[in-house]
């Protein structure tokens, strides 16, 4: 080979090289020109607006159903498998909602054009959309991730629980790259979230610290009379009862009023309320939030590093047919 025809070669070589690597990663429109006539995410947004429209919860099912995906194993539709053994099927997932919805806007997508997109794509879409109907700002998400093609393990599943500490939270978000303002914002979520009390009775309500008839000091003490009195009773019966993560005239509006909660000492979570603990490393994050209006930008921002977690692209996974079960 002469040196201008391995000049030649290696240009191309490297020309393929960098067009291989430009295609394996995140692209904004990615899907764009790829489903015929058919504007993908406006797809996407469709479905989720029909939902949004008759149950605004939808918004925070996605956006824990985004949370607990992207937190085990990255944004890799592994959640999504139906099956024994897998993450659906761990305890801190068992609660989790919103499988239907992605299910139906698969089923729409693979009307229009089969095997294009993906099913965690379509996750990290409907959760955008979600929450921009929920009041919060409009945001883009970079498209192209593949679904993993066999890993789905309920062992692998290692949430942040709701008695978690500030250390054991940062330790968590740290794992997946994300710093400790990411995890404050990303909390924020539950400024749309519930819970029940049978994950506040014993922590908090009744036994605090294992102490019998404890109730933990850190929780103002009127809500505590309350949950006590009329929404978490301690008896066996109330262990299902909702409980607003936020405040209730707010609980559907993807705003800042959580954080105002935490501040007066009223959040639900113990995993919450820490975040405002008496010398906490984020105390002023919760202020900064709570009297400004940074979480409208900055809740997106910390959504979209959270959607590129560990993503799998190009040849690294699959586009599934279905999103519960493997193509296989």
């Amino acid at each position: 080979m002469t040196h201008t025809a391995r000049a030649a070669f290696l240009l191309v070589a490297v020309a393929l090289a960098v067009l291989g690597v430009a295609t394996a990663q995140l692209q904004d429109g990615f899907y764009k020109g790829r489903c015929g006539g058919n504007d993908v995410e406006a797809v996407v947004q469709g479905v989720v607006k029909a939902r949004f429209s008759r149950d605004p919860a939808i918004v925070a099912h996605l956006l824990r159903l985004q949370f607990h995906e992207c937190g085990v194993n990255g944004c890799d539709g592994g959640l999504l498998i139906d099956g024994p053994g897998t993450e659906k099927t761990a305890p801190p997932n068992l609660s989790v909602k919103g499988y239907d919805l992605i299910a139906d806007v698969k089923t729409e997508l693979e009307r229009r054009c089969p095997g294009v997109v993906s099913c965690s794509d379509i996750e990290i879409l409907a959760t955008r959309d979600a929450v921009r109907l929920a009041g919060g700002n409009a945001y883009t998400v970079r498209t192209g991730r593949r679904d993993s093609r066999r890993q789905s393990r309920a062992a692998d599943v290692n949430l942040p629980g709701p008695d978690s500490t500030v250390a054991q939270s940062t330790a968590f978000f740290g794992n997946l790259g994300l710093g400790q303002m990411d995890m404050v914002l990303l909390l924020g979520a539950h400024t749309v979230g519930v819970t029940h009390c049978s994950a506040i009775k014993t922590s908090r309500l009744y036994s605090y610290g294992g102490k019998p008839g404890a109730t933990d000091p850190t929780l103002d003490p009127y809500y505590a009379f309350v949950y006590k009195t009329y929404v978490c009773p301690n008896k066996p019966s109330s262990d299902g009862n909702v409980v607003f993560l936020d405040d209730q005239h707010s609980a559907l509006k993807v705003d800042n009023t959580f954080y105002k909660m935490l501040q007066k000492r009223r959040g639900v979570l113990s995993v919450d309320q820490n975040l405002y603990g008496h010398g906490a490393s984020t105390r002023w994050m919760v202020d900064m939030l709570a009297n400004t209006d940074n979480f409208s930008w900055l809740f997106p921002k910390a959504l979209v590093k959270l959607s590129e977690v560990n993503v799998l692209t190009g040849t690294q996974g699959e586009v599934r047919r279905v999103c519960n079960r493997f193509n296989y």
